[in-house]
């Protein structure tokens, strides 16, 4: 079914707000004909912030039947489909960090009804967001003067503390309002960054994410949420649904920052283990498509597995939805946490370390995917042969290099 939400109502028509396959804001004329035709047209930026300047955005979801590939004679069935409905609460929100994570939540909150202002270090990270009408503002203070709860996508603690607590102005607006912390921290930093607010009137709510900026677009990330009273019953929590499909209240201020990091320690796990196994199949010159064929059967199988396989194959790792420094960052703060909860972590050294190779090979802003450089560097294979002390001989690493991935035909 394709989404759309309802931004005005005019006699007969409806025109709604609606993602797309490509990801971008379109408009939907939809006309009630006999012949039950779908129309389609897509806005400029300065339609769609006239729309919300004369009070025509409404976030009324519906969903409509998916066209037909002629585009003709498609029917139109509306009917309720969204995270909230009219009569819950949108409370005014400002998106500190606009970066891949962040424009996507601003862009998802504000097709959901809600009074969107945006602020960023970089202005010019804020630019595409102006142009689709959400406000900017340049000073901390007055982002926050602007809404009732602020919710952080910043890259670290660091960054968090910085913009929270180095301008007496921003904070003390801040105060009675809710700031909703989404990046990854450490349970340690979470607990210490709520408790300083809570010092100064503000009500925190750790919510960290599982997932990307398409999840962010679409509103299907996975949630967890940490807070030291029910976050159900504050206006936070539609924000939180908004960007979430079903999330998770866990407990107290820093158990969903611990959560978090435990599942991106798996990622980062499986991520390592099937590149060291790839790259064994690989350089003994056995088939791929076997190696896969079998993992398929097997219970240690791992969706992530055949995502990630094409890029390792091609050594070539595309657009980051998280980049390797990003896992780097993570891994060395699950290690941190792990050393004080006194648990063994040569494991986790060893992955440390493997990590930060490929950040040093110049990937750090690739694909995490790529740490199957730091595992099996495409490099020659030196190999002495017994007929003499002083000879070498270079061999290439040989063997089939593509697979199919799963639901195509082998």
């Amino acid at each position: 079914m394709i989404v759309a939400y309802t931004s005005c109502y005019r006699g007969k028509n409806m025109k709604a707000y609606m993602p797309t396959a490509q990801r971008r804001p379109a408009f939907v004329q939809l006309a009630h004909t006999r012949s039950g035709q779908l129309d389609c047209s897509l806005p400029s930026a300065h339609q769609l912030q006239s729309l919300r300047m004369h009070g025509l955005w409404r976030a009324a979801p519906v969903s409509v039947a998916p066209l037909s590939a002629s585009r003709s004679r498609a029917s139109a069935t509306v009917r309720a489909a969204s995270a909230l409905d009219m009569t819950e609460e949108r409370p005014r929100v400002t998106v500190f960090g606009t970066g891949l994570m962040g424009s996507k939540a601003a862009q998802r909150l504000a097709a959901e009804g809600f009074q969107v202002t945006a602020w960023n270090r970089n202005t010019a990270k804020a630019e595409a967001l102006v142009e689709l009408g959400l406000d900017f503002k340049a000073a901390q203070h007055e982002a926050v003067e602007e809404c009732d709860v602020a919710v952080l996508f910043l890259a670290d603690a660091d960054a968090i503390e910085s913009i929270l607590f180095s301008n007496s102005k921003a904070l003390e607006a801040l105060r009675g309002k809710t700031v909703l912390q989404m990046g990854t921290i450490g349970p340690d930093q979470s607990r210490k960054i709520g408790e300083q607010l809570a010092e100064n009137g503000v009500k925190y709510i750790e919510a960290p994410v599982q997932g990307s900026h398409p999840e962010a677009y679409a509103g299907t990330l996975v949630i967890m949420v940490g807070a030291d009273e029910d976050p159900q019953a504050l206006p936070a929590w539609n924000v939180i649904k908004a960007l979430g499909k079903d999330p998770i209240f866990v407990g107290a201020v820093g158990q969903a920052a611990a959560i978090k990091l435990a599942l991106n320690q798996l990622v980062a796990a499986l991520t390592v283990a099937f590149s060291t196994s790839l790259g064994l199949v690989e350089r003994n010159g056995a088939p791929v498509d076997k190696f896969m064929e079998l993992l398929r059967g097997s219970k240690v199988y791992a969706p992530t597995f055949d995502k990630k396989l094409p890029l390792m194959l091609d050594r070539s790792y595309g657009k980051a939805n998280f980049p390797t420094k990003h896992l780097l960052k993570d891994i060395k703060l699950f290690n941190e946490e792990a050393r004080s909860s006194m648990l063994n972590t040569d494991f986790l050294e060893g992955l440390e370390s493997l990590i930060n190779t490929t950040v040093n090979a110049g990937l750090e802003n690739s694909d995490y995917s790529s740490v199957y450089e730091g595992v099996s560097p495409p490099v020659n294979t030196l190999v002495h042969p017994p007929s003499s002390e002083d000879a070498f001989v270079v061999i290439d690493p040989v063997g089939p290099r593509t697979a199919t991935p799963v639901g195509k035909k082998h």
